[in-house]
């Protein structure tokens, strides 16, 4: 069983009207965050307020790129060069490590988003990108990506750190990708279905949305902070994993 964790969640996605609430309400029960980088979400507003939020609660700091697509919140592909696919999450994540730094906090790591996230765990050229753009800004930048994948083979190859990340709130299919959001079934809302995927996966196994029971790595757990009664599941998260004995925490 496992008995240390980081439980990370995706936060800052506001763009315009910044909604504080939602975000407080999670920070004190996590220990890393996924700050938007105003490509799928979040506003230089939104940003510097999270990033002090975060550095307030002692959260880790990540940046959270992806492809250019406000209207589609981040979640469709992009037909992209990879120049063009490089150059965007260069962008993303230098600005998320520069406000970070100026003020006075430490990005810690990087974890790319939604459809870019699902693309690049599958797809060569996709990682490709990404982890050109991420060795740019420090080379043995630490990075969230699925275990197993092409992500995290790309990036471990290119000399990145890589843990490997888990999702509370989403069901898995037979190849342990996650189930598509178009599709039924995909995300997990309600608190004991949470919780007993947690469980399973501290036992280092995950049973997809088929019934089958699969082994899988779990070194951080993610809650998307737009799941319904995100802040309520991550107060349940934690407190489930303080009461088996499990450490959460980012390092």
């Amino acid at each position: 069983m496992i008995s240390k964790i980081d439980l990370n969640c995706d936060l800052g996605e506001f763009y315009g009207i910044y909604d504080e609430k939602r975000d407080s309400q999670i920070m004190p029960y996590i220990t890393s965050c996924n700050i938007a980088c105003g490509f799928h979400s979040g506003d230089p507003v939104t940003i510097a307020k999270t990033i002090n939020l975060a550095m307030k609660n002692e959260v880790a700091i990540g940046a959270h790129p992806s492809y250019p697509d406000l209207q589609g919140f981040g979640r469709r592909v992009m037909n992209l060069s990879a120049e063009e696919l490089e150059d965007c999450v260069l962008y993303q994540v230098s600005a998320l490590k520069g406000m970070t730094e100026s003020f006075g906090g430490e990005l810690h790591h990087v974890k790319p988003h939604g459809a870019l996230y699902n693309h690049a765990s599958q797809n060569e050229s996709t990682a490709i990108g990404i982890v050109k753009a991420i060795v740019r800004v420090k080379k043995d930048m630490l990075l969230y990506a699925p275990a197993e994948s092409v992500l995290s083979e790309v990036a471990e190859d290119a000399g990145l750190r890589v843990r490997k990340e888990v999702f509370a709130d989403r069901r898995y299919e037979n190849d342990l990708s996650l189930r598509s959001r178009k599709l039924e079934g995909a995300v997990i809302e309600q608190k004991e279905q949470v919780l007993k995927q947690i469980a399973a996966f501290l036992d280092g196994m995950v049973y997809t949305y088929d019934g089958l029971d699969l082994p899988i790595e779990a070194e951080t757990i993610c809650l998307h902070s737009d799941t319904e009664g995100a802040a309520e599941l991550a107060k349940e998260i934690n407190e489930f994993l303080n009461k088996h004995d499990v450490d959460i925490t980012a390092d």
